[in-house]
């Protein structure tokens, strides 16, 4: 019987099955986040507050980029993308 997953793992293959979604799920509450705090500052235009919302959701976004790039290399160095795709490929012995 296979060993149950703890919730690291199961959230780790989730992001790492859904890189874009997750990318796109950090930069909208990035900017909501943002937006949010921003409209606590007194004295503060609006366009300044819109500007410093999208800068710090770009900044959350490289990020987030950057790490579905190192799950990216992971699942490449250990092998796991490998044999998860390996049943649609079709081999030489199977004919």
């Amino acid at each position: 019987m296979a060993e149950a997953k703890s919730k690291f793992e199961s959230v780790r293959e989730w992001v790492a099955e859904h890189k874009l979604r997750t990318v796109g799920c950090l930069w909208l509450s990035g900017i909501a986040g943002s937006i949010a705090y921003n409209w606590s500052q007194p004295n503060m235009k609006t366009s300044v507050r819109i500007i410093h919302a999208r800068l710090h959701a770009q900044a959350l976004t490289l990020a987030a980029l950057a790490g579905a790039a190192v799950v990216e290399y992971y699942d490449h160095k250990t092998g796991t993308k490998a044999e998860r795709y390996a049943a649609y490929i079709p081999h030489k012995d199977a004919e």
